[in-house]
């Protein structure tokens, strides 16, 4: 125990005598600021909020023409739309743009602001043209840019995911500083193509600016499983493209592919797992549904978009 001097033990005494001396008022200022607290409540942990998923539908099925993409997607009850990168010669003013989404009560959740070209011997001016699509997106009220790269069309070396990591990391400083989060987007004839060089991309990124926008059918085509990305990333995932996909002869193919994309329920991605996932990590944001083209020409856009719609609802439960 520490040992007091005699004049400590008498100069606590004085002290106490002289609080003791004060009057009311003042000695009440003495008193505890708070009154007592039951700090057994913090033995019980917060439990994480709920998941609450919102639906959005991409304009990319109406092929360019993003004011019937707008029409159309209201029209069923869609509160979310993502945009494609021609919209900003389509529709140069970008409140122009805010203003229509708002008229039709949608949220433009993002922009898919294209491709960087891993192969530009202008690295610069790729990241200025992506950054530029950020602002307009800002301008135009948007939430995300979605980010996909160019693989090159030789074998891709460790410097190559460098390089895209350090470019990703640029555009996503650049469009946080306007307060549109960068999402990369897993994709066929990517960088990104396969669940290992997804990896490799999002080690090679900063996580601070680059976050995963994960397509749960690029994932299965390129050979993973949507459930475990959604796992493992449940920290790093900033929205989903809800997608199916099937296979197909390569001769039915216009590009020369053995799969197409379709409906949802119509392929071979168990799209009721990955909601599964989502609700399981307490997953709040925004799942859009794409499909790049109608794969039945006696259907239209507005046709497949009811039909995922509908296939949402009577087999996975979700509403809009």
């Amino acid at each position: 125990m520490p040992s007091f001097s005699r004049r400590d033990f008498l100069g606590g005494l004085v002290a106490a005598g002289a609080v003791a001396a004060l009057p009311k008022p003042a000695f009440a200022a003495f008193e505890p600021l708070y009154p007592p607290m039951d700090l057994s409540y913090f033995d019980t942990p917060i439990s994480a909020a709920p998941a609450h998923i919102k639906i959005g539908y991409a304009a990319i099925t109406w092929g360019g023409n993003d004011r019937q993409a707008i029409e159309d997607i209201a029209a069923l009850g869609y509160p979310g739309i993502q945009l494609r990168s021609n919209v900003v010669k389509e529709i140069p003013n970008p409140d122009e743009v805010a203003k229509l989404l708002d008229e039709h009560h949608l949220t433009f959740v993002a922009l898919s602001s294209g491709s960087i070209n891993m192969e530009s011997p202008d690295e610069k001016a790729e990241i200025a043209k992506h950054s530029a699509n950020a602002k307009y997106t800002h301008d135009a009220h948007g939430l995300y840019l979605q980010m996909i790269d160019m693989r090159p069309k030789r074998e891709a070396t460790s410097d190559d995911y460098k390089k895209l990591g350090r470019m990703l990391t640029e555009i996503g400083k650049r469009s946080a500083d306007l307060g549109v989060k960068l999402g990369y987007h897993n994709h066929m004839g990517s960088l990104g193509q396969s669940p290992e060089e997804m990896d490799r991309v999002m080690d090679a990124s900063d996580p601070r600016y680059v976050k995963l926008e994960l397509d749960i059918a690029h994932c299965v085509q390129g050979g993973g499983d949507p459930v475990k990305a959604i796992q493992k990333y449940k920290d790093r995932l900033l929205f989903v493209h809800i997608k199916d996909v099937e296979s197909i002869p390569k001769e039915e193919s216009k590009r020369g592919r053995d799969y197409r994309f379709v409906e949802l329920g119509r392929g071979r991605v168990d799209v009721p797992a990955s909601f599964k996932a989502l609700e399981d990590i307490n997953f709040r944001g925004w799942a859009v549904i794409e499909l790049d083209a109608v794969p039945d020409p006696s259907r239209t856009p507005k046709d497949s978009a009811l039909i995922s719609k509908n296939y949402l609802h009577d087999h996975v439960g979700v509403s809009l």
